[in-house]
């Protein structure tokens, strides 16, 4: 029985990124795998101090049904940081000796390690667990304080010297973190039977034309003034709906996106993801284009790709690469009016027959973590 112990920077939840489409396709194809799914600290001072009311992680716990997968192989654990590091320097060696335990107490005393957040640097240094390194964002290039870009630089250089094998999910990550090193393109994919299923229209989509972005609003991405300029441009036209979290908008600007006309579903399950996508008359990508964003491989290129409907995106990576008639990348000053273009005079449809799945991609990663099982065994000889 092989174990693998995954840490994870989101939770698992409703929202399904990388990692648990890739984890859930590991456990399908694989009927020996366990897994121990390792979330983001909860953090109950920080929590406080934002005015929400404070609560402990929720511990090792049995993960959700997967489908295809049998009960008892998936695991979920979310520790409790207690203090901030400024207070605690020794914070990480604590989370890391809590996931220690967990994975004892799951039955996995020596299993491998899947890190994709780098704070979790410790826990792979303090221990003998054969290690992967997926980078999945440049967190380098990420607009953080001093301090935090220090502790960054240290946790990711001790992770490119520990890890037996590293994974990166876009070109521009190859060439950031590979320059030391060998590196695995792993890029992010897609559900194609999933999405292309016909759906019906969801209750909640605005009546009419509908320009649609499905993601994370989070700063370091997501241009909120562009996203005011088209709302304000298409007034009258379409309305633009906005499916996904919103991370660290105040609520003063979220009332402001909602008196220009945006819509704003919030969260969707994975499930529920293809129904919208389908029924968008344009689908949006309003990205900053800058050095973090140029490290990333979102995972809605593909997605938007499976469901072949017209896109307008700032011109970041990915969609400006292509040749996909379907997608118009274009400069923020020029965002507006291309919707409006696109939603009187939409592109040819485009089937694709090469999009990465995920099922495709979890083979790889499987390849991976079977490379650096055995990199670890023989040095240990």
């Amino acid at each position: 029985m092989t174990d693998l112990v995954v840490v994870s920077l989101e939770a698992w939840d409703l929202v399904w990124r990388r990692n648990q489409y890739l984890v859930a396709e590991l456990l399908r194809a694989d009927p020996g795998l366990r897994v121990l799914f390792v979330e983001p600290a909860a953090d109950p001072l920080h929590e406080a101090r934002r005015g929400f009311r404070p609560r402990p992680g929720r511990g090792l716990r049995p993960g959700p049904g997967v489908a295809g997968v049998g009960d008892g192989r998936l695991w979920l654990y979310q520790p409790t940081k207690i203090l901030p590091r400024k207070l605690d320097p020794r914070v990480d060696d604590r989370l890391a000796a809590l996931v220690r335990r967990a994975a004892r107490r799951a039955g996995m005393p020596a299993p491998l390690l899947w890190v994709n957040d780098p704070a979790a640097a410790r826990l792979a240094d303090s221990t003998a667990w054969p290690a992967v390194y997926d980078v999945t964002d440049d967190w380098l290039a990420s607009d953080v304080t001093p301090d935090e870009h220090r502790r960054l630089v240290a946790d990711e250089a001790l992770l490119l010297r520990r890890c037996e094998e590293v994974t990166v999910c876009s070109p521009h990550l190859v060439a950031a973190k590979g320059r030391d090193r060998v590196v695995t393109l792993l890029t992010n994919g897609v559900d194609v039977d999933r999405y292309r299923t016909p759906t019906a229209r969801p209750d909640d989509l605005p009546p009419g034309p509908v320009g649609l972005y499905l993601g994370t609003v989070h700063r370091d991405r997501f241009d909120v003034d562009l996203l005011h300029r088209t709302a304000r441009r298409l007034a009258g036209t379409a309305t633009i709906v906005v499916v996904g979290p919103v991370l660290d908008l105040t609520t003063a600007e979220y009332r402001a996106l909602q008196d220009d006309g945006v819509v704003m579903l919030g969260r969707r399950s994975w499930q529920e993801v293809p129904a919208y996508l389908q029924h968008a008359d344009v689908l949006l990508v309003p990205h900053l284009v800058n050095d973090f964003t140029d490290s990333l491989d979102p995972i809605k290129l593909y997605e938007y790709r499976a469901v072949d409907r017209p896109v307008v995106a700032t011109p970041v990576a990915g969609f400006r690469d292509g040749h996909d008639p379907r997608v118009v990348a274009v400069g923020a000053s020029d965002f507006p009016d291309a919707v409006v273009r696109v939603l009187h005079e939409p592109p040819a449809g485009h089937v694709d027959d090469d999009i990465p799945t995920w099922s495709g991609q979890a083979a790889l990663m499987a390849e991976v973590l079977g490379r650096a099982r055995r990199r670890r065994d023989a040095t240990s000889v």
